[in-house]
């Protein structure tokens, strides 16, 4: 029985106690660790970081887009957390055999909190999911009257080196960037289109965003960058606080404030 949570699906439900779940997706995980469930889980991928004891310490099935089936299927799961971007579907599909997966679509805020809600719900955590939720929410509304005085700037958000690659209007980075009062260059693209250097110097961003993943940029990329854009303000930032939609929002609005003082800041530097 494969469940699919999207924009369009109602609240899906599970005939079993979910007492023994396998995780694919490292926000999810960490999700489920805050919704409680340390003895429930018991397989997690090798990208599954947060909490660092689950990643020492709960057996991993493989990669996202490499999940070992045998090693999940030993683990005798009775729930299976996926997530249609990060999971291949192939795979996801062939786990479906083992035991019902909830395979979540996520490109907006709105989209993480009723992930958290099914999540919740599914795993009996219904409580603490809704209370995980109004946290959330309560961070983004204060976010909005923080930033609200901040004139926009144009940015674009680098996740990828060699080829540079971004991020387009249907994903949840750019969603983040919304609520964060950066305008995406590239809003009338979509998923995770390729960039050239002079594909960037046209766009002109006022600001560059380098994100600490799925590539790992480092200050030396800053400068290779800003040699061929000399009055763009150029910043490393926390993937994470961008792209995981789990429980880990809780800790967003406030890294964007402190994103902001530091483009203020930088913005008053001149630039080399």
């Amino acid at each position: 029985m494969t469940m699919i949570a999207n924009k369009t699906s109602d609240a899906v439900s599970v005939n079993n106690s979910a007492h023994r779940i396998v995780s694919l997706v490292p926000s999810q995980t960490e999700l489920l660790y805050d919704l409680g469930l340390n003895d429930e889980v018991v397989g997690i991928t090798k990208f599954c970081i947060h909490p660092n004891h689950w990643f020492r310490n709960k057996t991993r099935i493989g990669g996202t887009k490499d999940v070992k089936f045998d090693r999940a299927k030993a683990l005798s799961p009775t729930l299976i957390i996926a997530n249609k971007e990060e999971n291949v579907k192939e795979q996801v599909e062939a786990l479906a055999a083992i035991a019902p997966v909830y395979t979540s679509d996520i490109s907006t805020l709105e989209d993480a909190y009723h992930m958290i809600h099914e999540i919740g719900k599914i795993t009996h955590t219904n409580s603490k999911a809704e209370e995980i939720i109004e946290k959330i929410k309560a961070g983004f509304v204060l976010l909005t009257e923080e930033l609200n005085q901040q004139t926009p700037k144009t940015c674009l958000y680098l996740i990828w080196k060699d080829p540079y690659m971004s991020v387009g209007a249907d994903t949840f980075i750019h969603d983040m960037m919304l609520h964060c009062r950066l305008e995406n260059v590239l809003i009338h693209e979509t998923r995770y289109p390729t960039l050239s250097i002079e594909k960037i110097q046209q766009l002109a961003p006022e600001i560059i965003l380098l994100s600490s993943e799925p590539y790992p940029f480092k200050e030396k990329h800053i400068a290779e960058l800003q040699a061929y854009l000399p009055q763009t303000s150029i910043l490393l930032v926390d993937g994470e606080m961008f792209s995981w939609y789990g429980s880990r929002l809780q800790h967003s609005p406030a890294y964007f404030c402190g994103l902001w003082n530091t483009i203020n800041s930088s913005s008053t530097r001149p630039k080399s």
